[in-house]
């Protein structure tokens, strides 16, 4: 019987027709059974003031709490200017803060993206790697995620319409799952 796991999913795109949420849906359609998946919204966040620490805003600490209550992180970001966007900078940087309250430290991570450009989202991708790793938050390192979106890829609810993307997605899904059963079988051991 497969573990009951829960990823608290940030999607670093405000759009209503984010092609990045319509990727992290296709990987949470793929998913085994009992894994839950939680679309964090980020668009409501206030922007991180340290003068907030603290006495942090209800939607901050509503946010952290969500990530705190995670086994595992997805992360599916589009790539604005080769870097990531704005409202995903300032969603780690609140759940990060205050110091020494890190709600995304130790949690396993997804990285995924992307993109209409024929390079994905791998600029943005290795930003966020070195956020996360500087936050301590153990991400996926094989195999990379950079989707060239084309129309109807992936639909609204996160059905996919070419096998080779399906079966790519299914791969990297199983690779995560092992990759999140993994840290947790360390992090119970861990003394």
């Amino acid at each position: 019987m497969n573990p009951i796991r829960k990823v608290a999913v940030i999607v670093g795109s405000l759009r209503k027709e984010s092609i990045n949420r319509k990727l992290a849906l296709a990987i949470a359609r793929l998913a085994p059974a009992g894994w839950q998946f939680d679309s964090l919204a980020i668009d409501e966040l206030p922007l991180y003031n340290q003068d907030h620490d603290a006495a942090m805003p209800a939607q901050a600490a509503q946010f952290k709490q969500r990530v705190e209550a995670a086994d595992a992180l997805l992360f599916a970001t589009p790539e604005y200017n080769r870097s990531i966007p704005g409202v995903l900078k300032n969603a780690l940087d609140v759940g990060s803060r205050p110091y020494g309250k890190n709600s995304f430290a130790n949690k396993p991570a997804g990285v995924v993206g992307a993109s209409v450009g024929a390079v994905g989202t791998a600029a943005a991708q290795q930003h966020l790697r070195n956020i996360l790793a500087y936050l301590d938050v153990p991400t996926l390192g094989q195999p990379e995620v950079f989707i060239h979106f084309t129309e109807g890829l992936i639909g609204d609810h996160g059905e996919i319409s070419r096998p080779e993307t399906e079966a790519f997605l299914q791969a990297w899904v199983g690779r995560y799952v092992a990759w999140v059963d993994r840290h947790a079988a360390t992090s119970r051991s861990a003394p």
